[in-house]
């Protein structure tokens, strides 16, 4: 039988051993041998509760605690029906009873009490208490730990898997928490059983030695008593190891080392404490009557230590000059050359402008730094859109307020917002009672308050979304990204892109570049795709529709026309839910004057209607796309191919976000459709009326 096979059955077998103990007799010398297993297995478990990084390392402790009090008890059992059947229980409870305490039955009832007062009225008291505040608070601040997962995934920080497990290990952390709350009644119940059944068998012994073995009371005190004495000894050390262990669990702290590593680094961070406690140490060998030489050995190991910690931080202090004065050395140029001066004059085509008070956001931490949080930023962009945003550079300005942040793009500011240290954005309706200021999210316009970081939990139990200063920076940023795509597409943007295609499939760039368009051409088409939120990654599939409309015409809006068709369903498929596709229509009479109302300008095809009709359309286009959101059925308006273009420009000005499909883009995604509204012409309606 394979090792893995041998572990599966293992623990199923050890539990029907464990209820076969309460019924079936055992002979000394097997209780021996699951008396020493008990107290082995208790200490492996300490061991590992001392060794492990974080709680969920050993997952398996609250039911390790059960089967093994289960065993503890049967254990119990099966000692106390030898020790009142036979007068002996095996060498392991004799050895306890008579060798362990001395054969003093005064020393083993002390000895046992003190044990039983530790672990049930110190550590297991402890413990438990510990367990339940960690189980309420590990299940309160789920939602918040939830929506920082959230906020990392949005910011392109972690990926889909990445995101997929930290989820599950927030859930395994509130299950395993509420498990050691329960889990710590069976450490409690088990010292309380302990003292019943010592109490049992002390005299259950007593009246077995006189009533059935013609023992005198002297006699059988002296026989059963030890050999109780000795059993509860046995019984209670294993005890006592699991509600350490039940402790350890339960107090850990998230750290990068086991508790070893952890106690040593922070224990010996501070010179000044060890040499003061030497000192002190030193100082008591003094006090006539104090025995000198322990006093003195611990106070010299102090001040040792302390010496030897100064040594190691005068040797990092001396590395880290050292390596300020290399940087120096090897830096850039002065701030005066021609280099520096060009450098200075350089425009960026995106930067980040923080406040002084600020600049704590860089290099803060995995997930508070913000230069991390900028490149996961430009992978998620990368991922969505299909284009490469340039870097980012941050900086630090003194002209701004406190507390504030610019984002320029190509030297231009294009967003404002505030970033206060020390403080959260709490967005919700009932942030009343919690002091704070008050503020605008800059991206979706919601109302907020920067709070105090320690009040994240009181808002986060009235129900507000807490978001940390870099992920607001981080979502504001993404927006302005988004929205700023076309002008983020530079020509060597283009080019590296062409390159890339080039690779894979090199037909359709060199039909298409430069025989029939220049980088030039396809940038503008590009940006277009952009412009309307379009992803740009399937770039094969573009080039060739640009293939065949080149072909024909050059006509930029023309061009983009031919890359959405290209892309089909893909254009679609983004606004259905569950396969249906919510659309808005034109009337067949509206239609065919819009596509008569068309003409040709520099910025492609204007639609030159009638003031009225203008303001019928986007009135009605308003109102029908209104009663969609408030119903949750959010649509999308769909007219012919050549009117698409035009129509979107018209409504774009009343409508920014309500997207504009062709009948084409739409019936080629195999799709449901579901008509929520059709647009009627006012000239026709005011006829018929």
């Amino acid at each position: 039988m394979k090792g893995k096979q041998i572990a599966q059955l293992g623990v199923p077998i050890g539990v029907v051993g464990v209820v076969l103990l309460l019924v079936v007799p055992l002979p000394a010398a097997m209780l021996d041998v699951l008396i020493v297993l008990n107290i082995a297995l208790s200490l492996v478990v300490l061991l590992t509760s001392m060794y492990i990084k974080r709680p969920l390392d050993f997952s398996v402790f609250p039911s390790m605690l059960l089967v093994l009090t289960l065993f503890r008890l049967g254990l119990n059992v099966a000692s106390t029906r030898l020790v009142l059947g036979d007068g002996y229980a095996g060498q392991v409870i004799d050895a306890f009873g008579h060798f362990v305490v001395g054969g003093s039955l005064v020393i083993g009832l002390v000895i046992f009490l003190i044990l039983v007062v530790i672990q049930f009225a110190v550590i297991t008291n402890g413990a438990g208490r510990v367990a339940e505040v960690g189980a309420r608070f590990t299940l309160d601040a789920m939602p918040g730990k939830q929506m920082a997962i959230d906020a990392d995934l949005n910011a392109g920080l972690i990926d889909e898997d990445t995101a997929r497990k930290r989820r599950a290990d927030v859930a395994a952390e509130a299950d395993f928490y509420g498990a050691m709350d329960g889990g710590s009644k069976f450490v409690k119940g088990d010292a309380i059983a302990g003292i019943i059944i010592t109490i049992i068998n002390l005299v259950g012994g007593f009246a077995v030695g006189m009533l059935q073995m013609g023992m005198s009371a002297g006699e059988a005190i002296e026989r059963f008593s030890l050999l109780t004495i000795g059993d509860g000894l046995v019984t209670q050390i294993p005890a006592l190891l699991m509600s350490v262990s039940t402790g350890l669990i339960v107090t850990r702290a998230t750290s990068e080392g086991s508790m070893g590593e952890t106690a040593s680094t922070q224990l010996t961070q501070s010179r000044t404490a060890l040499q003061i406690a030497g000192a002190a140490a030193i100082a008591l060998a003094l006090v006539p009557g104090m025995p000198k030489p322990p006093f003195l050995l611990v106070g010299a190991a102090l001040l040792l230590a302390g010496q030897r910690i100064k040594a190691r931080d005068a040797a990092a202090e001396r590395d880290l000059a050292l390596a300020e004065v290399q940087q120096v050395a090897t830096g850039g140029p002065s701030a005066d050359t021609p280099e520096a001066l060009i450098e200075q004059m350089r425009v960026h085509a995106l930067e980040i402008l923080l406040a002084p008070d600020l600049v704590d956001m860089v290099g803060s931490g995995t997930d508070q730094d913000l230069l991390a949080r900028v490149r996961g930023l430009r992978r998620k962009i990368a991922m969505e859109l299909g284009i490469v945003v340039p870097p980012v550079r941050t900086r630090d300005s003194v002209d701004l307020p406190r507390s504030t942040y610019v984002v320029k793009i190509a030297g231009v500011e294009v967003g404002r917002g505030e970033a206060p240290g020390g403080r959260v954005l709490a967005l919700g309706d009932n942030l009343d009672g919690i002091g704070g200021t008050p503020v605008v999210e800059p991206v979706f316009g919601l109302p907020g308050k920067w709070i105090p970081a320690e009040l994240r939990h009181a808002a986060e139990m009235v129900g507000a979304t807490v978001v940390d200063r870099v992920s607001v920076l981080i979502t504001h940023l993404g927006a302005i990204i988004d929205a700023n795509a076309p002008r983020l597409l530079s020509r060597e943007d283009v080019r590296v892109l062409t390159e890339g295609v080039k690779q894979v499939n090199p037909s359709v760039v060199d039909e298409l570049v430069p025989s029939l368009l220049t980088l030039g051409e396809v940038q503008r088409v590009l940006q277009g795709l952009l412009a309307e939120q379009v992803p740009i990654r399937d770039l094969s599939r573009i080039f060739e529709g640009l293939t065949l409309r080149a072909k024909v015409s050059t006509d930029v809006e023309g061009l983009v026309e031919a890359a959405r068709s290209s892309l089909g369903p893909a254009l679609a498929a983004p606004y259905a839910h569950d396969g249906v596709l919510r659309v808005i229509t034109l009337e067949p009479s509206l239609e065919q004057h819009l596509m008569e109302a068309m003409r040709p300008s520099d910025g492609g095809t204007q639609l030159m209607l009638e003031p009225h009709r203008m303001d019928h359309l986007l009135s009605t286009l308003r109102t029908t796309a209104a009663a969609g959101e408030s119903s949750g059925r959010e649509a999308v308006l769909v007219c012919a191919p050549v009117l698409r273009a035009a129509l979107r420009r018209t409504v774009v000005l009343a409508l920014p976000t309500l997207p504009v499909l062709s009948y084409s883009e739409v019936t080629g995604a195999g799709l449901q459709i579901e008509t929520v509204g059709v647009i009627h012409d006012a000239q026709a309606i005011a006829a018929r009326g």
